[in-house]
């Protein structure tokens, strides 16, 4: 592996996070569009989960977005290029298509966080795509959150590291359709091995909370299963652009 030791979004050491070639949040001056595309896309997969409407409406509304995704799929350049999110930034802009923080991402809530006084600290509501039991956020999208938060504090906080085990207690359903409070903090690392907690608040109540143990992956290793994820999905080439560029160096073909 080349160039000194940092952070990418393929959740490896290597690069340089701050390189001129990082796009800013992935997409350059078009990063702003994104977002606004990802949260009207956001309010439609709400409508389509909650919304009672005609059948006429819904077919309408099929067509219209049958086209629109046919144009944007027209217009597309091809794959994305990869962001090389800087430890040292903003925790927000770490994994801009993340399908918890990400303000790029339609699946996200999204949730926004920040890393402040040595803790991630968070906000979010979660709407009706997120329901589990009535009126309740779903129990595994609450795993799922605290695995980005946990794995994002550790990152803001110089251990960047891949999930081992996460333990969620669930102390109270956590209400939908309601302003929450996150947070989240690393509380230690023996070798390879970073430990992370976090909690999800209503009001002043704590209705769930993660533990976490993390694995600081040899780079090497994760470059093997990561080229033999691609290679099945038959996105290879994709991959290899985006390793040089993040100054890596691709498995062999």
């Amino acid at each position: 592996m080349t160039g000194p030791v940092g952070v990418s979004d393929f959740g490896i050491t290597g690069g340089d996070p701050a390189g001129p070639d990082r796009p800013d949040a992935g997409w350059g001056s078009g990063a702003e569009a994104q977002f606004e595309l990802a949260a009207v896309t956001r309010r439609l997969i709400s409508a389509v989960v909650a919304a009672d409407v005609p059948e006429d409406d819904v077919r309408a509304a099929t067509a219209s977005v049958t086209a629109t995704v046919e144009a944007l799929e027209g217009a597309s350049r091809g794959h994305r290029p990869r962001g090389r999110p800087d430890p040292a930034g903003a925790a927000q802009e770490f994994f801009p298509t993340s399908p918890v923080i990400g303000f790029a991402n339609p699946v996200a809530p999204p949730v926004e966080v920040e890393f402040v006084d040595g803790e991630l600290r968070g906000n979010a509501f979660f709407d009706h795509p997120y329901e589990g039991p009535p009126t309740c956020v779903h129990g595994g999208v609450i795993a799922l959150v605290f695995d980005e938060l946990l794995g994002a504090v550790n990152i803001a906080s110089g251990s960047p590291a891949m999930t081992g085990t996460l333990t969620i207690r669930y102390r109270k359903p956590t209400p939908l359709r309601t302003p929450l409070r996150l947070v989240a903090r690393t509380v230690g690392r023996e070798g390879r091995k970073v430990r992370a907690w976090g909690g999800i608040y209503h009001g002043e109540v704590l209705t769930a909370e993660a533990e976490g143990i993390f694995i600081e992956v040899i780079p090497e290793n994760l470059l093997r299963v990561i080229a033999a994820n691609a290679e099945g999905s038959g996105s290879a080439a994709d991959l290899r652009v985006d390793l040089r560029r993040l100054g890596l160096d691709p498995p062999p073909a």
